[in-house]
């Protein structure tokens, strides 16, 4: 863990608030409501959060259970491939008589999806602002359940690809939708939870995914992969009827200047009585100064002020995280199936590992809430990638063991599963922590979308080339591929050790006010945030603490 900062104070200084470009004189009325609701929330503990949030932490899990569903759907594209039946119906024979997908087509059909995900979070990020998150979701649900047809039916690759790529647009909305609706509906204690939480069912999905293909890999016929495109019509059902019930996010309604309706649905999330300290109208307060002071330092609220002012390093840091969550060597998880046949493993035994693989990352997730509490998500995150780089850089040395040793097999699956159970504890959760709770709240459904899509330009770089790494009648560098993944990870750590601040116990308005104010990614623990004034500004000195005795958290 890194060793303490000195500290330093971040003044709300009345003398600077004309220095404020179109600072808003209407701000001073809610400041002192604001101030109190800030400091109840940073006292808050995480049993008080779930005493007086349950409903909010229900609904949030409610609505990431989508991600479940898609994480379901992204295996079954990525392992089908591994699926003797699949491969024959929709592969090419090998010279050996065997048969495979090109690595063209394995390419083509894992970037389908991510082609349609990139249309659809962009289009989340206009229409779930102008209309709602409960109204988008139920839109992207009702859609994908007649897309599945397209997959369920498919006759021939060509149908497949349009089929993926048309589901991709739903997906794109559940990525980024889920993880902004619970970063909105919590409180800072819960926030980390059920932000991560969107990990688990991605986890989940997958692990779900895995049990399903090994039930149905070694049948024959074509319903060895129809069964499990069908199986995704389990889900959208129940959760078009759970969205329909579930309230409308509070800071979504206070963007647009409907505090009764905002103070509505935050008491439905919350259960009154249950904490002394909480006042609804300070609550709202807070969440109506918050907007006020990001209306203040920039008035837009579209893709392009996503690349203004301050605006511009917080969408870095978000586009960035997530960026780096794809090409830590994540890309073996995803073809976990395929890499273990190539690995040497058989059909069965590979899909034994990658079920393994998926309650590692399971168990992962609930490792990660009790580390985020103690160390901050700057710390997992940083501290993640170092090791995730170590555990490459050894199963790259395994690939070089010639091709039969049994040992070295079982090596590299060992390797790749502690790969696994590391990532969840670290990188893959603390991921949606940060990318959720970066952002602007005026800008947070956009920054979140672009932030996704830098993931997904990673993923698609990751599976032109990936399957050609592993692929027999491709490049065939099989787990000697790891080493080019160390590389890339070893640069994601350098750019989190100097770029990713940390976010841990900060309220929305302080966000706004530390990186108002630049300060740097590694004094953002020890930066101390003063109450608010009833005037409103920011102070232009930043003073050395060292001597200071208070507490930040």
């Amino acid at each position: 863990m890194e060793a303490p900062r000195q500290s330093s104070i971040v003044h709300v200084d009345t003398d600077q608030a004309l220095c404020m470009k179109n600072a808003n004189p209407d701000l001073a009325y809610l400041t002192e409501d604001a101030s109190k609701a800030t400091k109840a929330e940073q006292t808050m503990t995480l049993m008080e959060g779930l005493r007086l949030y349950p409903k909010a932490v229900g609904w949030s899990v409610l609505l990431s259970a989508a991600i479940i569903m898609e994480g379901f759907d992204i295996v079954l594209i990525a392992n089908l491939m591994t699926v003797p039946a699949f491969k024959r119906r929709f592969g090419v024979q090998l010279p050996d008589g065997s048969y495979d997908l090109t690595a063209a087509w394995q390419s083509g059909l894992m970037n389908g999806a991510f082609v349609g995900e990139i249309l659809g979070l962009m289009l989340n990020g206009i229409i779930a602002e102008r209309y709602g998150y409960r109204k988008t979701m139920v839109g992207a649900l009702t859609a994908v359940t007649g897309l599945i047809f397209i997959v369920f039916f498919v006759q021939s690759i060509e149908m497949l690809l349009v089929g993926l790529t048309l589901m991709g647009i739903p997906w794109g909305v559940f990525q980024t939708l889920t993880c902004t609706y619970a970063a909105e509906v919590t409180p800072v204690p819960l926030r980390p939870f059920l932000t991560t939480y969107v990990n688990l069912c991605w986890v989940i999905g997958q692990f779900l995914a895995s049990g399903v293909l090994k039930g149905v890999s070694m049948r024959p016929d074509e319903w060895a992969y129809r069964i499990p495109y069908a199986m995704q019509w389990i889900w959208p059902i129940p959760l078009i009827i759970g969205v329909l019930l579930a309230p409308e996010s509070p800071w979504w309604l206070i963007r647009k200047e409907r505090p009764e309706q905002a103070k509505a649905q935050l008491l439905r999330l919350t259960s009154v009585g249950k904490d002394p300290n909480f006042n609804a109208d300070e609550t709202i307060a807070m969440m109506k100064h918050t907007n006020e002071l990001e209306k203040a330092a920039s008035e837009g609220a579209s893709y392009l002020d996503c690349f203004k002012g301050t605006d511009l390093r917080r969408t870095e840091i978000a586009g960035m995280t997530w960026f780096a969550q794809a090409f830590c060597g994540s890309n073996f998880m995803g073809f976990s199936t395929y890499f273990f046949e190539q690995a040497g493993l058989d059909t069965s035994n590979a899909f034994s590992m990658a079920l393994g693989q998926y309650a590692l990352g399971a168990v992962g997730v609930f490792i990660a809430w009790g580390l985020m509490t103690k160390c901050g998500r700057r710390t997992l995150y940083v501290y993640g990638l170092a090791i995730l780089c170590c555990l490459l850089v050894i199963i790259g040395c395994l690939g070089i063991i010639p091709a039969g040793n049994v040992g070295a097999q079982w090596g590299i699956g060992a390797m790749l599963l502690v790969f696994t159970c590391v990532y969840n504890c670290t990188v893959g959760p603390v991921c949606y922590s940060l990318v959720a709770e970066m952002p602007s709240t005026r800008l947070r459904t956009k920054t979140v979308v672009l932030a996704r899509n830098f993931y997904n330009i990673a993923s698609i770089i990751g599976n032109v080339i990936t399957p050609r790494m592993l692929n027999p009648s491709a490049w065939a560098w099989g787990a000697k591929s790891a080493f080019f993944w160390a590389g890339c990870c070893f640069a994601c750590l350098l750019w989190a050790y100097f770029r990713l601040p940390e976010p841990k116990g900060r309220t929305y308005g302080e966000l706004d006010i530390l990186f108002e104010r630049g300060v740097s990614a590694r004094e953002f623990s020890g930066a101390v945030v003063e109450d608010l004034q009833p005037e409103f500004g920011y102070s232009a000195e930043k003073k050395d603490v060292s001597t200071h005795t208070e507490a930040v958290y």
